[in-house]
């Protein structure tokens, strides 16, 4: 790999929100990065390039937008075209979990050409999933805490600047870690990757499945005390797992994620403090679960948030109804199983089945 002040080679799965962040970030540094992404995207992206509205990180002393011109990035459909401009120091993995097994699918037959991936996906079950079709030096486990919006194909804001974490343990963790954040991501080393991955895991759980299911905006989650107990004894749920598998709750960029903790454990006369504090933290901005359940797409990522809880607690033997609840209910809405409406503001209706 070239050191952070040389031009590294990149491969960028999708230039959907985060892939366009980063990648586009990248890009703006100097570094050469080729974008794979789905056919009924390539035109626009070929025509239009990036944009990158970054105005809100004040460090880069700017209010305009960054348009980088299509003529100096390269997008393309199929692995097969992707390795033609290899070979690559990494590749990006910032795809959605439930596109995980068909990404995979595809790039198997050229697992002898994959450099190692740095995964930037939420969940604890991407990176196995990686190392079991590529390898075991094939995976950098990282964590993007960065909120970022996608306005159109190749078209993102940045929403609010936390940063992004890197295990250590691999060859390239820290080299990567220079390389990003003099690409201002402000990037960060971790020492444990669980810990990492399971922190920011804990962090994406909150009225995240409940917000899709009821169709209620986290402040009104948060300001109904049956609902509020449903959020704690989902974390309290989590945190069993992972002091279970003796993984620790960890601070990330941005978010304390060991105050979440504790809040978790604090009594219910508390909840109005809690209540602010866990919703500014969300903002006005509905959790991905929601965007997706009614963007109408039929798949959702609840089974690698909630289900990963589920799943752990199934194995080491703790009890973990909530996030069965969860993504049981959230399952059967993506699927079509249940309308929509049958949960829509209805929170006793949830809570009744508990």
């Amino acid at each position: 790999m070239h050191s952070s002040r040389s031009s590294l080679r990149i491969l960028s799965f999708g230039a959907g929100a985060i892939g366009t962040y980063i990648g586009g970030s990248l890009a703006l540094a100097g570094h050469k990065v080729v974008f794979l992404e789905q056919p009924d995207s390539l035109a626009v992206l070929r025509q239009r390039g990036l944009r990158l509205d970054l105005t809100i990180d004040k460090r880069r002393k700017t209010s305009e937008v960054f348009l980088l011109d299509p003529s100096s990035l390269i997008f393309i459909g199929s692995l097969a075209e992707a390795f033609s401009f290899g070979p690559f120091d990494v590749a990006l993995f910032a795809l959605k979990s439930y596109d995980t097994a068909s990404a995979l699918k595809a790039i198997k037959p050229y697992a002898d050409k994959m450099p190692p991936v740095l995964c930037l996906q939420n969940g604890v079950d991407n990176e196995p999933a990686i190392t079991r079709v590529l390898g075991t030096d094939s995976v950098i486990y990282g964590t993007l805490t960065s909120s970022v919006g996608r306005r159109a194909a190749g078209d993102v804001i940045l929403e609010r600047l936390c940063g992004l974490g890197i295990a250590s343990g691999h060859p390239l963790s820290e080299s990567l870690v220079t390389s990003l954040d003099e690409a201002m991501l402000k990037a960060h080393l971790f020492p444990c990757s669980s810990d990492m991955k399971w922190s920011k895991l804990l962090s994406n759980l909150v009225s995240n499945a409940s917000s899709a299911i009821l169709d209620m905006p986290p402040a009104e989650i948060f300001n109904n005390a049956g609902l509020y107990n449903l959020e704690m004894h989902q974390l309290q749920e989590a945190l069993a797992v992972m002091t279970a598998q003796k993984i620790n709750p960890i601070n990330l960029p941005g978010i304390p994620v060991r105050a979440l903790a504790t809040l978790s454990h604090l009594p219910t006369f508390v909840r109005p403090l809690v209540a602010r504090v866990l919703s500014g933290g969300r903002g006005s901005k509905m959790p991905s679960f929601h965007i997706d359940l009614h963007s109408g797409k039929g798949r959702s990522e609840v089974d690698w948030y909630n289900g990963a809880v589920m799943r752990a607690g199934e194995k080491y033997g703790i009890s973990t109804p909530v996030n069965r609840l969860l993504n049981d209910t959230l399952t059967a809405l993506t699927e079509g199983a249940v309308p929509c409406s049958d949960f829509a503001h209805k929170p006793e209706k949830l809570l009744s089945l508990l």
